[in-house]
Protein backbone atom coordinates (compact mmCIF):
# COMPACT_ATOMS: atom_id res chain seq x y z
CA UNK A 1 0.00 0.00 0.00
CA UNK A 2 1.23 3.45 -0.93
CA UNK A 3 1.82 6.03 1.79
CA UNK A 4 -0.38 9.11 1.53
CA UNK A 5 1.38 12.42 0.97
CA UNK A 6 0.47 15.94 2.05
CA UNK A 7 -0.67 17.59 -1.20
CA UNK A 8 -2.33 20.65 -2.59
CA UNK A 9 -5.16 19.97 -5.03
CA UNK A 10 -6.22 22.86 -7.26
CA UNK A 11 -9.59 22.49 -8.98
CA UNK A 12 -10.80 24.20 -12.13
CA UNK A 13 -14.22 25.20 -13.45
CA UNK A 14 -13.48 24.03 -16.98
CA UNK A 15 -11.26 21.54 -18.77
CA UNK A 16 -9.83 24.41 -20.81
CA UNK A 17 -8.66 26.15 -17.62
CA UNK A 18 -7.12 22.91 -16.31
CA UNK A 19 -5.23 22.28 -19.55
CA UNK A 20 -4.00 25.88 -19.75
CA UNK A 21 -2.68 25.59 -16.19
CA UNK A 22 -0.99 22.28 -17.02
CA UNK A 23 0.77 23.81 -20.03
CA UNK A 24 1.92 26.81 -18.00
CA UNK A 25 3.10 24.77 -15.00
CA UNK A 26 5.03 22.38 -17.25
CA UNK A 27 6.59 25.28 -19.16
CA UNK A 28 7.77 26.80 -15.86
CA UNK A 29 8.94 23.36 -14.59
CA UNK A 30 6.62 23.51 -11.57
CA UNK A 31 5.96 20.22 -9.81
CA UNK A 32 2.67 18.36 -10.07
CA UNK A 33 0.31 16.74 -12.54
CA UNK A 34 -3.34 16.68 -13.60
CA UNK A 35 -5.48 14.11 -11.81
CA UNK A 36 -9.19 13.27 -11.63
CA UNK A 37 -10.80 15.29 -8.85
CA UNK A 38 -10.84 13.23 -5.64
CA UNK A 39 -14.29 11.95 -4.68
CA UNK A 40 -14.24 13.97 -1.45
CA UNK A 41 -14.32 17.19 -3.54
CA UNK A 42 -16.95 18.37 -5.97
CA UNK A 43 -15.58 20.49 -8.80
CA UNK A 44 -16.81 21.71 -12.14
CA UNK A 45 -14.71 19.96 -14.76
CA UNK A 46 -13.53 16.84 -12.94
CA UNK A 47 -9.81 17.64 -13.36
CA UNK A 48 -7.41 19.00 -10.74
CA UNK A 49 -3.71 19.76 -10.34
CA UNK A 50 -1.98 17.75 -7.61
CA UNK A 51 1.37 18.93 -6.22
CA UNK A 52 3.34 18.80 -2.97
CA UNK A 53 1.67 20.94 -0.28
CA UNK A 54 4.73 23.19 0.09
CA UNK A 55 4.27 24.34 -3.54
CA UNK A 56 0.80 25.83 -2.92
CA UNK A 57 1.84 29.50 -2.74
CA UNK A 58 4.07 29.23 -5.82
CA UNK A 59 1.31 27.59 -7.87
CA UNK A 60 -1.46 29.99 -6.84
CA UNK A 61 0.81 33.00 -7.45
CA UNK A 62 1.77 31.63 -10.87
CA UNK A 63 -1.90 31.20 -11.81
CA UNK A 64 -2.74 34.73 -10.67
CA UNK A 65 0.26 36.34 -12.39
CA UNK A 66 -0.55 34.59 -15.66
CA UNK A 67 -4.27 35.42 -15.38
CA UNK A 68 -5.30 31.76 -15.35
CA UNK A 69 -8.53 30.89 -13.59
CA UNK A 70 -8.93 28.21 -10.96
CA UNK A 71 -11.84 27.24 -8.75
CA UNK A 72 -10.34 26.46 -5.34
CA UNK A 73 -7.30 24.92 -3.69
CA UNK A 74 -7.41 22.19 -1.06
CA UNK A 75 -4.77 20.70 1.20
CA UNK A 76 -5.26 16.97 1.65
CA UNK A 77 -3.59 13.60 2.07
CA UNK A 78 -3.51 11.64 -1.19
Amino acid sequence: MRLKEDCVVITFASTTDAMAAELYFNKKALRGRLIPVPTSITAGCGMAWKAPAEDRDVLVTALSCRGLRYDKDYRMLL
